[in-house]
Formats: C-alpha cells, structure tokens, sequence
C-alpha cells in the first residue's frame, strides 16, 4: 500500500525512463550488475573443522556484482562434492583446493591461495 493511496494526492507509479504508467511501460528490464570475473580475486583456503573435517573456502567475492548462489552450485558440481554459502564465503566440502583453483580460472577470475 502507498502513502497517498485513495487520497487526491495518489498518483500511479510511472517508469522512469519513458514516462507511461508502471502498467502500460515497454522497456525492457535492466540486467543485474555484475562485476566482471577478471576484475575480482578470489582467495583460496582450507579450514580444518571439528572432528577433524577439512572445508575449502572461498573468500574476497562480493555479494553484490556477482551471483554467489550460482557460482557455488557450479563448483559443487565440479568437485562433486557438497557446500554451502556463509555470508559471502563460499565453502567446498573436502580438500578441493586443486578442482576449485581451476575452476575459478577456467571462469576468468584471479585466483590467490
């Protein structure tokens, strides 16, 4: 609900590059910002978990710019194994180092660690 809803001072939503009503608007949507992989390095890491478990970690990749979610579904794929994204890290179960290395520079980012 809008403030001015049923008031005389309601006034539809228009686009803001043609100027129709947000209903009767034809633009196309923008794409999402995204930086581009060259421009970005990721930073490469293995913790050591309780019980002695061993994650690989992906750190130094914004949150915004880039499709995080995406990206970790394409590197579990790849080393097959399973992960999950914490804030803006990305964790690849199992010492992965080596499969997610090349995976990230098959990509096209800079890779550190």
């Amino acid at each position: 609900m809008r403030l001015f809803e049923g008031t005389p001072f309601d006034r539809p939503p228009r686009c803001e590059k043609c100027d129709q009503l947000e209903e009767e608007c034809i633009c196309p949507p923008e794409p999402p910002f995204r930086i581009p992989p060259e421009k970005q390095t990721a930073r490469l890491s293995i913790e050591k978990r309780k019980k002695g478990k061993r994650v690989t970690v992906v750190r130094g990749l914004a949150e915004e710019g880039n499709d995080l979610p995406g990206l970790l579904k394409q590197l579990k794929s790849q080393c097959g194994a399973g992960g999950s994204l914490q804030e803006s890290e990305l964790e690849i179960q199992g010492d992965q180092l080596d499969r997610v290395r090349a995976a990230l520079k098959a990509i096209g980012f800079q890779v550190k660690g």
